[in-house]
C-alpha cells in the first residue's frame, strides 16, 4: 500500500509539472545571467601602446577577482513584445568596472508582431535610441537539445555583423520569437545564447510564467533618437583615432 502511495504521489507530481509547460507560456519573465570571460576580454585588448599600464592593471585584477564575471539582467514578454533591462551590477568596483567591454550597455524593445525595435544604447557618457526593425538572422536549426532552466531547448547556429559566430538554444514551450539583447527570430523563447571567439554567454536560470499587462512593456524613451545607419556613423567617428582598440569597442557597442 505504501509504494502505491508513493507511485500515485510521484504520478500527480510529474502531471503537474507537464501541467506547468503544456499551456505553453505567452506572457512572463525570464531571468537571465551573463558571464564573461574578463582575463581573456583584457587580454585582447592590449597591445603596444596601451600594454605599459594594461598589463599590471590585468594582473592585479587576475589576482583579486575570477576569470568569469556574472552580470544579471530580465527580459520581460507579452502580447508577443518583449523588454530586456540590464540590472545594476552590485559587484565591487575596481580598474576595469567602467570597461564597457565587460559591462551591459543596451536595454531593448522589440515588436514582434510588426518587426520594430526600440534599443537604449549607452557609449560612454553618451545615451542613443535607436529606432529600428528587429536584427535579421538567418538561423541554422539544428538536432542538438539541452535542458535550459527547466525547458528542453533546441541549438541553432548564425553568424551576425558578418563575422560573429552565434550559438542559441530555444524553447518552443515558450511561442515568442524573442530573447536577450537583440537576438531573436526563432520559433520559440530564446533562453540561451553563446558566442564563443567573444568570449561571453547569456543563459536562462529562471523563468516566471504570469500574466503581465501589455502596456507596462514599453520601449525605452530616453536618448539621443538614431537609425541603425546613423548610430553606425557616430559609433565610426567616435573610434576614428583609436588605433588597434578602436575594432573591439566598435564591435562592443553594435551588439
Amino acid at each position: 500500500m505504501k509504494n502505491i502511495l508513493i507511485l500515485l504521489i510521484a504520478l500527480l507530481l510529474s502531471i503537474n509539472v507537464f501541467a506547468q509547460h503544456a499551456h505553453f507560456a505567452k506572457s512572463g519573465t525570464i531571468e537571465f545571467e551573463k558571464k564573461l570571460n574578463v582575463y581573456t576580454l583584457i587580454s585582447k585588448a592590449i597591445n603596444k601602446d596601451n600594454e605599459a599600464f594594461l598589463t599590471p592593471a590585468l594582473d592585479a585584477y587576475k589576482k583579486a577577482n575570477p576569470q568569469f564575471k556574472t552580470l544579471k539582467s530580465t527580459l520581460s514578454f507579452a502580447d508577443n513584445k518583449s523588454l530586456f533591462t540590464p540590472l545594476e551590477d552590485d559587484s565591487a568596483p575596481n580598474f576595469f568596472s567602467s570597461n564597457p567591454v565587460i559591462t551591459q550597455n543596451n536595454t531593448i524593445f522589440e515588436d514582434l508582431s510588426t518587426g520594430m525595435s526600440v534599443a537604449q544604447k549607452k557609449v560612454f557618457d553618451a545615451t542613443f535610441l535607436m529606432k529600428d526593425s528587429t536584427r535579421k538572422i538567418k538561423w541554422k536549426i539544428t538536432d542538438e537539445t539541452r535542458d535550459i532552466a527547466g525547458y528542453t531547448c533546441r541549438r541553432a547556429n548564425a553568424i551576425v555583423m558578418d563575422s560573429i559566430y552565434v550559438v542559441a538554444f530555444y524553447t518552443t514551450e515558450i511561442p515568442v520569437p524573442g530573447g536577450p539583447e537583440s537576438f531573436s527570430g526563432l520559433p520559440g523563447m530564446i533562453l540561451g545564447v553563446a558566442l564563443p571567439h567573444e568570449n561571453m554567454t547569456w543563459f536562462a536560470t529562471k523563468v516566471t510564467v504570469t500574466g503581465i499587462e501589455p502596456n507596462t512593456i514599453a520601449p525605452p524613451k530616453k536618448g539621443k533618437p538614431v537609425d541603425s545607419k546613423s548610430f553606425i556613423t557616430a559609433l565610426k567617428a567616435t573610434f576614428k583615432n583609436w588605433g588597434d582598440e578602436a575594432p573591439m569597442y566598435y564591435k562592443t557597442f553594435s551588439l
